[in-house]
């Protein structure tokens, strides 16, 4: 059993090894990939056909270029048994100068040396092909010993013939007894792929551009803007999405608007009522009962602000570029005239586009929210090429941090924590949530340098 176990554990340790491997090239490989649709488009169009072109052309290419050269060397040693033939049918011929203008005739160079034995055979090249196509030629045509050197002068052929009395040494030009492929090859290819390249640019950038346009439309539509001119285009998968879009986005707008519509019927039919319990107040005239349901009704009236201001969010405004830093520098007056020390610092580009009327109501929210419990305020903005950063940060006892997420619901007052929200709804901080979430950002609560609570709105650009 020990031996059994032993062996078990080992297949196992191996095929965790196996799997983490393969994890490792799986990851490495995802992380040379590319990101984006149109560059992944791309890929499964260009190197499947760049795949299957280069095995074809070079299956084809090479079948052709085979029998070519085989052609070739076989033409070149028929010279070569031609010249032998004449060397041994005219022996008058002393001084071989009729057999080497024979030879030049053909473009061969031929010239004799004693006989003895054949040098050592040379290096094979890599591509043996030329070596081995002589090779074969010389043994079926001349049957006399050879001896071959296809690697020594790149553009010439040394082959030496065994004669009875004398070795004949031939030198023919390479392009006379090979055929190569490889320029014509690459030309193939590099003309192939680069025409297959252009039209799949062009053809992916049509189809790529309708997914584009409809990612900037619910980009603009998630950040609070429109898109005038968004229609559905493209492949018919697209328009469908794009429909899609475009009903699902008349949906939202469409219940907003019933929302909006109901809420003011609401706050008219209740504010009727507020005036009518201050009128009728006003004139029962003086007293310490009187102030205290004068003091009450104000109360109702604050708090119906506050409920129709969740409620209703930002719907009906438009975005427009606004200046931030001149906003900061209102809130940052407004906090000083309430008795709290308050500093502002804008960095960068101010003028962002947002819904001003709401966005700076998020934002009042944070700076009254952290007035209400410290004494000192720092007001920070900074915009980038991507987002617009606004912190607020403050001295005063801060959130726990497994409650900074729970004071972001609405009517929710903590028993212990800064935002009890005196005589507040407990809205004040879900409003300013939901005006950043609007515009396509967030708020985030954190511990502040200062030591009480910083809250941080970041909205895309």
């Amino acid at each position: 059993m020990s031996t059994l176990d032993s062996g078990l554990t080992l297949i196992k340790n191996a095929s965790q090894r196996v799997s983490k491997a393969n994890g490792w090239m799986g990851n490495a490989f995802k992380s040379w990939m590319p990101t984006g649709l149109y560059a992944r488009a791309l890929l499964i169009m260009i190197v499947p056909m760049v795949i299957l072109q280069t095995v074809v052309a070079f299956v084809f290419m090479e079948r052709h270029w085979n029998t070519v050269t085989r052609r070739l060397s076989a033409a070149v040693v028929s010279d070569i048994a031609a010249l032998i033939d004449v060397y041994k049918n005219y022996p008058q011929d002393k001084d071989r100068a009729q057999l080497r203008h024979i030879a030049q005739k053909l473009q061969l160079v031929v010239d004799f040396l004693p006989a003895g034995d054949m040098p050592p055979p040379g290096p094979k090249p890599f591509f043996s092909l030329l070596d081995q196509t002589l090779s074969v030629q010389l043994g079926r045509q001349i049957s006399r010993p050879f001896w071959i050197d296809t690697v020594g002068k790149s553009n010439l052929v040394e082959i030496r013939v065994q004669l009875d009395d004398s070795v004949m040494r031939i030198f023919a030009q390479r392009s006379a007894a090979y055929a190569s492929n490889s320029e014509i090859f690459i030309f193939w290819m590099l003309g192939t792929s680069t025409i297959l390249l252009i039209v799949a640019v062009l053809f992916l950038r049509n189809q790529i551009k309708p997914i584009l346009r409809l990612a900037d439309a619910a980009e603009s539509f998630g950040k609070g803007r429109e898109a005038p001119n968004f229609r559905p285009r493209g492949a018919r998968e697209v328009r469908r999405a794009a429909q899609a879009f475009i009903e699902m986005k008349a949906r939202v707008e469409r219940s907003i608007e019933q929302r909006t519509a109901m809420l003011a019927g609401v706050s008219h039919d209740l504010r009727t009522i507020l005036t009518r319990f201050k009128l009728e107040l006003a004139l029962i005239g003086e007293g310490p009962e009187i102030d205290a349901m004068r003091k009450d009704v104000d109360e109702m009236s604050m708090m119906l602000e506050d409920y129709l201001a969740f409620a209703r969010g930002d719907s009906g405004e438009v975005a427009q570029p606004t200046d931030m830093a001149m906003a900061l520098e209102e809130l940052r007056s407004d906090a000083e005239r309430n008795g709290h020390t308050a500093t502002v610092a804008f960095h960068g580009l101010p003028v962002v586009t947002v819904k001003p009327a709401s966005f700076k109501r998020c934002l009042a929210n944070l700076v009254s929210n952290a007035a209400r419990h410290a004494n000192t305020i720092s007001i920070t903005g900074q915009r980038d090429h991507r987002y617009l950063n606004i912190t607020v940060d403050d001295d005063g006892p801060g959130i726990p941090a497994n409650m900074r997420e729970e004071v972001f619901k609405p009517f929710l007052r903590l028993d212990d924590a800064r935002n009890q929200d005196e005589g507040g709804t407990g809205l004040g901080l879900a409003i300013a949530r939901d005006i950043a979430r609007s515009h396509g950002g967030d708020i985030m609560l954190g511990e502040s340098p200062m030591g009480g609570l910083r809250a941080q709105v970041r909205v895309p650009v």
